[in-house]
């Protein structure tokens, strides 16, 4: 079988690309359904973009390479096609779009461009070797029990990262990109809750408050989440992608409050409450009573001085932990790092070295913040591949 392009994998960047790289365009995945991770994101609503996609949002070895792709295909451009579809959806915070419905939607969506550009979809389908002869690829596939061989003129990795391998997910893209002469930065879990061996927030599993969250100089403000294992919720989740295992961070409890100048009001109103009374009025109880363990919290509001007074503000204003792990690649949303950029054209997405090797979506080192972003570098670099490709048939 000789075809155009060859597209190994059916999640959100390899079916993008499909639906823009024409005609005699396969698209192959192992799974039994395509874009799976599409259908669980946003608990199963979807967060397929955000309304403030800024290239400053993503992270990468090459801090510009991804500016090309997200110029030329923005969140305005998916949300165009969304609404083609006639898909609803809406606006949660910090600019998260959701769809109303079903996530399935989406994955439909994406289907149904795909058939109108021309291309195949080949699910339960496993690539057993490929190989290159200067001129076109060649690759043996495995499907229903039989054995195909394929000829391409390009080939697209769209296998993604090392990120939920239940889902499948394997370092495949990073095993292909290798032959061909690309490097590989090293990779680790993304956008992951992170954990404690002690278990210390056990007790408080379940609680969430507001924070600013920050690691290595970079500071979220959004909620956090204890669980049985450690930290969760938006914030710790965007800070694990500038956090590294024996780095400390840094908790700001108290985001929106002037406990101070709260604490020095009650010291002459209500001098006989709790201290931890009053921190409960703008911290959760359980939280409070945790914290009480470790902070001097005890005794009568109307006894503390000023000086202690600062103290336990400075010290609920910069709670400093140190974690000893993440939930590892079994939660993590994203994989940081990947397929070295240096040698892609950031127009293109195609090697520098292989004609007709083009790398998209989470296999390249580009990672986005929470909330849509991933998504959408998933939209533009497989648009940025799919159009290329058009061009040069």
């Amino acid at each position: 079988m000789q075809i155009n392009t060859l597209i190994l994998g059916a999640g959100a960047a390899g079916l993008m690309c499909a639906a823009n790289a024409g005609p005699s365009t396969l698209v192959i995945d192992h799974a039994k359904a395509p874009g799976e991770k599409i259908r669980i994101s946003g608990g199963g609503r979807c967060n397929f973009t955000n309304m403030h996609t800024d290239p400053g949002r993503f992270l990468g070895a090459n801090p510009h390479f991804h500016k090309s792709a997200l110029s030329r295909y923005t969140q305005w451009d998916f949300l165009d096609l969304v609404n083609r579809h006639k898909i609803a959806w809406h606006e949660k915070t910090l600019g998260q779009l959701f769809c109303d419905d079903k996530a399935t939607q989406i994955v439909e969506m994406l289907r149904t461009e795909l058939t109108r550009a021309g291309a195949q979809l080949w699910l339960q389908t496993a690539l057993a070797d490929l190989t290159h002869d200067g001129t076109r690829f060649t690759a043996h596939l495995e499907r229903e029990g039989k054995r195909h061989t394929i000829t391409a003129r390009n080939i697209v990795l769209a296998t993604g990262g090392k990120s939920i391998p239940k889902m499948g997910a394997t370092g495949l893209a990073y095993d292909i990109a290798r032959q061909f002469g690309h490097a590989v930065t090293d990779t680790r879990p993304a956008l992951v809750p992170l954990t404690f061996s002690d278990q210390r927030f056990a007790p408080i599993s379940g609680v969430a408050t507001p924070v600013v969250a920050q690691a290595n100089g970079t500071a979220f403000e959004e909620a956090l989440l204890f669980t049985h294992r450690g930290l969760s919720g938006p914030a710790v989740l965007q800070i694990s992608s500038y956090w590294s295992e024996g780095d400390t961070i840094s908790v700001n409890l108290l985001p929106a409050h002037d406990l101070a100048g709260t604490l020095r009001t009650a010291r002459q109103t209500h001098g006989k409450r709790n201290v931890t009374t009053a921190l409960a009025e703008v911290l959760p109880e359980r939280l409070v009573d945790h914290l009480s363990t470790d902070l001097p919290l005890g005794g009568n509001v109307g006894d503390l001085s000023d000086k202690r007074i600062d103290e336990i503000t400075d010290r609920l204003r910069d709670w400093t932990l140190t974690p000893t792990g993440s939930e590892g690649y079994r939660t993590a949303e994203v994989t940081l790092g990947g397929i070295s950029t240096d040698r892609i054209d950031s127009k293109t997405m195609m090697s520098r070295d292989a004609p007709g090797l083009y790398m998209i979506g989470e296999a390249v080192d580009v990672t986005g913040w929470l909330g849509g972003y991933n998504f959408q570098w998933a939209w533009s670099s497989g648009v940025a591949a799919g159009q290329a490709i058009v061009q040069t048939t």
